[in-house]
C-alpha cells in the first residue's frame, strides 16, 4: 500500500505510474475525481471489479459506475448512443454527470447484475483523467466502507479501506462533495434519478423533454 501527494509533480508522476500499473495488474487504487475520492479498478477485469465490493462490503449484484477518460469512448461502449446522451455528454463532460446507457452486448465484462444497462461519467479532474486515459475505463465507486461517510481525501479513504487498496492518489480534498446528478438515457424519455452537482434546469437547457424521474 502506497500514497502518492500528487501536489508535488515528481510524487505526482510516480503516482499515477503506480497506479496505471496496478490497474493492470488487477488491482485497486484510490484516486481523487471532482466530487469525493473514489475507489477503482479495471472494468474489464472480473476478479479486480468482485475484490472492489469485498473492500467496500458492498453487494456484489449492485454493479458499479465506469468512469471515461474521453468522451469518444462512451460510443465504444455501446450499441446506439442515443441522441440525448451524446447531447449531455457533449454539454457537462468532463463533469459531474453519470449517464445510464444501454451497454453492447458484446462487451467483456462482469459487474453485476447490469440488466444490460451502465452508468458512465468523466470525471473533471486532471490526475484521474491522466489514469483514465492510460487504463480505459475503470469500475469506480465512492472510496468508502458501506454505510461510512465519502471520503474527501485519499487520507480518509485509506483510514477506511486501508490494505484491500494498493495506490492511494491524494490531491488535497474533494472541491465539491455534491454527488453526480444521474440520468438515465435508456427509454423514450431521459429520465433524471438523482439531481446532484448540476440541476434539472441546466439539463432542460440541453434536453428540453428531460423529466424528473425522482417525483
Amino acid at each position: 500500500m502506497m500514497l502518492y501527494d500528487c501536489a508535488t509533480v515528481a510524487d505526482r508522476d510516480r503516482g499515477i505510474a503506480a497506479a496505471v500499473e496496478a490497474v493492470k495488474s488487477g488491482e485497486l487504487v484510490v484516486m481523487p475525481t471532482d466530487t469525493v475520492y473514489g475507489v477503482g479498478a479495471d472494468a474489464f477485469t472480473p476478479h479486480a471489479v468482485t475484490q472492489l465490493h469485498h473492500a467496500r462490503g458492498s453487494d456484489r449484484r449492485v454493479p458499479p459506475p465506469v468512469l471515461v477518460g474521453s468522451r469518444h469512448t462512451l460510443d465504444g461502449l455501446v450499441y446506439s448512443l442515443p441522441r440525448a446522451a451524446r447531447e449531455l455528454a457533449d454539454a457537462f463532460w468532463p463533469g459531474a454527470l453519470t449517464i445510464i446507457v444501454e451497454h453492447s452486448p458484446s462487451l467483456q465484462w462482469d459487474l453485476g447484475d447490469t440488466g444490460g444497462s451502465v452508468a458512465v461519467r468523466m470525471p473533471l479532474h486532471p490526475v484521474a483523467l491522466e489514469v483514465l486515459r492510460e487504463v480505459g475505463p475503470m469500475a469506480v465507486t465512492t472510496a468508502n466502507k458501506l454505510g461510512s461517510p465519502a471520503p474527501r481525501t485519499a487520507d480518509e479513504a485509506r483510514d477506511q479501506l486501508e490494505y484491500t487498496v494498493r495506490v492511494y492518489l491524494e490531491a488535497g480534498p474533494a472541491a465539491d462533495p455534491a454527488p453526480s446528478t444521474i440520468v438515465d438515457v435508456t427509454g423514450d424519455v431521459p429520465r433524471v434519478l438523482r439531481t446532484g452537482a448540476i440541476a434539472l434546469e441546466k439539463l432542460r437547457d440541453v434536453v428540453p423533454d428531460i423529466v424528473d424521474g425522482q417525483a
